[in-house]
């Protein structure tokens, strides 16, 4: 059972979590923080040090939700290349899903921390890092059980998969057209049906 310190942790990262994702660090003020979580700045800094840790820790929040979704999703099936099916099949559906985010964490902390925040950007790096380290991971998998074609080099198309993925994304929320990933993950399942299946 939570203590009520760490509820109130959640509570705040559970509401500035999406804040922060649809405005920005720079244009999160502390009064949007305060005025959201209805707590005072000295309660928010009774738990988290600095703004920045505290955007760091709310983005950790969102890809934490997103990545356990992705898993749960992808639990459904043993087969390495069955799961390559289930990541698309997941983001065909990523636009709904992501609004309760307050859109794409990846996407959107990513390139409003690029040139303004050294320490958030290094942190979406290394989620982008670790989720093309899960594809190709899956692909190694693949090749391992006879799924996939023993030429295929693994990371190259880990992060052909993902720079496909993250591209769709970017332009639907931009054209607010959900099209860009559905045809992008049907794109991507016959890549993966054509030029990985053994």
């Amino acid at each position: 059972m939570l203590t009520k310190a760490e509820l109130t942790k959640l509570h705040i990262l559970k509401t500035v979590a999406p804040i922060f994702n649809q405005n920005g660090y720079a244009a999160t003020s502390m009064s949007d923080i305060t005025l959201a979580t209805s707590l005072t700045k000295g309660a928010i800094y009774g738990h988290f040090e600095n703004k920045e840790e505290l955007a760091i820790a709310a983005f950790n929040y969102n890809v934490k939700s997103m990545l356990l979704r992705i898993g749960e999703h992808l639990s459904t099936n043993d087969s390495p290349i069955e799961k390559l099916y289930l990541i698309t099949d997941f983001y065909r559906n990523y636009y709904n899903y992501s609004k309760e985010l307050g859109g794409c964490p990846i996407t959107n902390v990513g390139v409003d921390a690029n040139n303004q925040n050294t320490a958030l950007l290094e942190r979406v790096r290394y989620v982008v890092r670790k989720i093309q380290d899960q594809i190709a991971t899956l692909i190694e998998d693949g090749i391992k059980a006879g799924e996939i074609n023993t030429e295929i080099n693994a990371m190259t198309f880990a992060k052909r998969i993902d720079t496909m993925l993250q591209g769709a994304i970017f332009l639907t929320y931009t054209m607010d057209d959900d099209s860009y990933l559905k045809e992008t993950t049907h794109h991507i399942d016959s890549i993966i049906s054509n030029e990985l299946k053994e």
